[in-house]
């Protein structure tokens, strides 16, 4: 059967008439910019995550983005961060004329390494970016307890940690809901979460050209502001997150009870852990791969060549070797079909594939190894 890697349309399906409706006012009331939903759905979401303040930004990069600038992170200055992530974590950094300096990851959790970051840490260090990679969320406590910490929850929205919602804890949190995501909108869309109110009413400023009534300007800010459309399909679906993430977690169980742990290695289930994607690891990924796509079965690999490791980053001396951890899990890591609402008989045909896929690749590479010389 034809299985995809995602399908978000088979989440939002049965609300498609509430999300109609809910589109439709927003139509009738000709206001698209930051207007009533956008602010309901900022206190709605401050509300679910458990903090102070919410700001609704144009997407998830420009959330980054807008947080270094709004704590004064500038030229000169390095912010840590993973290179096992997608680029938009790095990208942020040196957009506002900072250094990313990547350290290596946990081979378990694929998150940051704290000993790792500890180690990097200089005099000229002005914050750690710890991503809540593939919804696993990073336990911040084990960072340096001195260095402000910045939660990219991109795709983390809903993860905890011992009951606390990931980007309740750091100096702020940012999120995404590109389609894909856990809260997910109908294009881009992204949200500033924090405790404090001056960073928060910072970011409000700097989301707007710097300016709060489009005549004074006091900083050089960009125009990132969530829309009327998307607050609205996002406050539909923040009511239900919470099912469709205990859904992902049942359906990654699933896959270990269908034997797949005999094949690869899974992710390490944790409480608060919401299975943005569903990855695991194996020597034989590249097999694993050819086997799916074969099949017509969705699958990805993410982060192949590392941030590190990246053109754009060359000049910063990093060489093939210098993160073996991260550059270990671009080789081996996968994801496979996960989403709110995959059946199990989808995940019994994405595991007897994978199975058939390796046997099969091993059985080849028996038969065509010659005999040795006696």
């Amino acid at each position: 059967m034809s299985i995809p890697h995602v399908d978000v349309k088979a989440q939002y399906a049965p609300l498609l008439d509430q999300l109609k409706e809910r589109l439709s006012a927003v139509l009738d009331s000709g206001r698209f910019i930051l207007g009533p939903e956008v602010r309901a759905f900022e206190e709605e979401a401050a509300a679910y995550l458990g903090v102070g303040e919410a700001v609704g930004v144009a997407n998830g990069t420009d959330a980054l983005v807008l947080v270094l600038d709004a704590l004064g992170v500038g030229p000169g200055d390095e912010v840590l961060c993973p290179a096992f992530t997608f680029f938009a974590t790095a990208e942020s950094v040196s957009r506002i004329g900072a250094t990313p300096v990547f350290c290596d990851i946990d081979p378990v959790t694929l998150n940051l390494d704290p000993e790792d970051v500890a180690a990097r840490v200089t005099p000229r260090t002005r914050a750690v970016l710890a991503v809540h990679l593939f919804g696993r969320p990073m336990p911040l406590a084990e960072l340096p307890a001195d260095i402000p910490v910045i939660e990219d929850a991109a795709q983390a929205f809903g993860a905890s940690v011992n009951g606390v919602r990931v980007g309740a804890t750091g100096a702020a949190g940012t999120f995404s809901f590109f389609p894909t995501k856990n809260l997910f909108g109908l294009g881009d869309g992204g949200l500033v979460v924090t405790g404090d109110p001056g960073l928060a009413e910072r970011v409000r400023l700097l989301r707007f050209h710097g300016s709060r009534d489009k005549e004074r300007f006091e900083a050089v800010g960009m125009n990132s502001r969530l829309d009327e459309i998307q607050a609205a399909a996002l406050r539909l679906f923040l009511g239900h997150v919470d099912g469709w993430n205990e859904t992902r977690r049942r359906a990654a169980s699933r896959y270990a009870k269908l034997g797949l742990a005999e094949l690869c290695e899974l992710p390490k289930d944790e409480p608060g852990h919401v299975y943005h994607m569903y990855v695991v690891r194996s020597p034989e990924r590249d097999r694993m791969a050819a086997a799916l796509k074969a099949a017509d079965i969705g699958c990805a690999t993410y982060y192949t060549t590392p941030l590190h490791l990246q053109p754009v980053y060359a000049g910063l001396g990093n060489r093939p070797g210098s993160l073996p951890e991260t550059e270990r899990a671009a080789r081996e890591t996968i994801a496979l079909p996960l989403w709110a609402g995959i059946s199990e008989a989808q995940q019994e045909e994405v595991v007897a594939t994978i199975r058939t896929g390796i046997e099969t690749g091993v059985a080849r590479e028996v038969a065509a190894t010659p005999p040795r010389a006696s």
